[in-house]
This record gives C-alpha cells, sequence and structure tokens, in this order.
C-alpha cells in the first residue's frame, strides 16, 4: 500500500475577501476530488484572504499509478487561472 501526500502553498491574487477565497478554493477543492478520486483539504491560512495550503492525499496498491495521479493533479491546478501554485512538497508515506 502507497499513501501519497501532498502540500500546496497557493496565492489568490485577485480575491478580495475570505468569501471570494473560499469560492475559488471550493470549487477547486471539488473539482480535484471528482475529477482524480483525491482526499483535498484546506490545511492552514484559512483566515488568510489571498493565501491557503491545501492538502491532497491518495491511497493506492500501486505507487505509480499514485505518482501519475497526484502529478496530473497539481498540473490541473497550476492551470487554474484564479490563483497562484507557490510551492508543491510531495511525500510518501
Amino acid at each position: 500500500m502507497v499513501v501519497l501526500v501532498s502540500e500546496l502553498q497557493l496565492h489568490f491574487p485577485e480575491a478580495q475577501s475570505l468569501k471570494q477565497k473560499r469560492q475559488i478554493l471550493s470549487s477547486l477543492k471539488d473539482r480535484l476530488h471528482q475529477r482524480f478520486n483525491l482526499s483535498v483539504a484546506e490545511i492552514d491560512h484559512q483566515d488568510l484572504w489571498q493565501r491557503s495550503t491545501l492538502a491532497l492525499a491518495m491511497v493506492s496498491n500501486d505507487g505509480r499509478h499514485a505518482d501519475e495521479v497526484i502529478s496530473k493533479a497539481i498540473n490541473f491546478v497550476e492551470q487554474e487561472t484564479r490563483l497562484q501554485l507557490l510551492s508543491v512538497d510531495l511525500e510518501e508515506r
């Protein structure tokens, strides 16, 4: 069994309130979960309106498959025009 966890640091340059950030983040979390079957949660900076730390987690019996899915999910986040991906931390547990 392989458990991959990726921590994404995000910046929302156009967000003018927590409500705007949360709308963008909620949509992104839902799409990541539906499209890639990942567990997704905001784990830090909940009270800042232009920052967020998002965790993506996947459990698989095939390490290559898990790496591929997480990589595609990170690329998907990079394509989101309403935010900037500042950094990515990936670890296997």
